[in-house]
């Protein structure tokens, strides 16, 4: 009796026992398959995520990629114009450039077309050199009866012998010099003049009229009281810039 009380009680312990480890069982597989589950879910909804964020780069991308080309197309549209308007400027400031050239070649060439014109020099009365030119050193005056300097030359001619214009130029004077008497002053280009003086008369030509090579303007005299004492002449001198130089640098006698 007290055998079977004592199997009994050990029956129930171990259906108890056998019942605890089948509940365990079960709440570990449940806590397992809802955990896999919850693993899927996650797993699924990561998925989800990463598609979306694919597709917004993809998208992004795209438009980056559109952008760019934009960008490209504008900057190479943008390059070609500013190459036509460059070449343009070029030709145009090259064409100006050659126009100023050309110009100063211009006026280069007419300077020195204008420097290689020489001025010729006539003589204004034949005949010989009786007193020359002395800047530098002395000569002797016959009427002053002294050693004095003379800034022309003397030509000996007869009283009343044409005197002529020995270069083309304008009459800027004729006046009684107090040493020279009767002279007739012609202004010529380039800074020249020449100085006919001792003239008997100086009728045929008027101040400022112009006058040509070999033109009549006065008659040789006698008027120089600084020469008075000389043989009849003509007294001629050629100034350069307003200073007396030698006129047989110019005039071949």
């Amino acid at each position: 009796m007290r055998e079977n009380k004592k199997l009994s009680k050990w029956v129930i312990y171990a259906i108890i026992v056998a019942l605890l480890v089948i509940g365990v069982s079960l709440i570990s597989l449940f806590a397992i398959g809802k955990n896999k589950k919850t693993q899927s879910q996650s797993k699924e909804l990561a998925d989800i995520v990463n598609e979306i964020e694919e597709t917004n780069s993809v998208e992004e991308a795209s438009s980056t990629s559109d952008k760019t080309v934009n960008e490209v197309k504008d900057n190479k549209i943008a390059l070609n114009t500013e190459n036509l308007v460059t070449s343009e400027n070029t030709n145009t400031i090259t064409k100006q450039t050659n126009t100023i050239k050309k110009n100063n070649n211009t006026t280069e060439t007419k300077k020195t077309t204008e420097k290689k014109k020489e001025i010729k020099f006539e003589k204004p009365v034949e005949g010989e050199i009786i007193k020359e030119y002395a800047k530098d050193n002395l000569v002797y005056s016959n009427t002053l009866n002294e050693w004095t300097t003379h800034l022309g030359i003397d030509i000996k001619a007869e009283k009343t012998t044409v005197v002529k214009s020995s270069c083309e130029g304008t009459v800027e004077s004729i006046k009684n010099d107090p040493r020279y008497g009767l002279t007739v002053i012609i202004k010529h280009d380039d800074g020249y003049k020449t100085v006919y003086s001792n003239l008997l008369t100086a009728e045929f030509v008027v101040e400022g009229e112009k006058v040509t090579t070999g033109q009549t303007i006065g008659t040789v005299g006698n008027t120089a009281t600084f020469e008075v004492a000389d043989e009849s002449h003509l007294h001629f001198e050629i100034l350069k810039d307003n200073v007396q130089v030698d006129p047989t640098i110019y005039v071949n006698y």
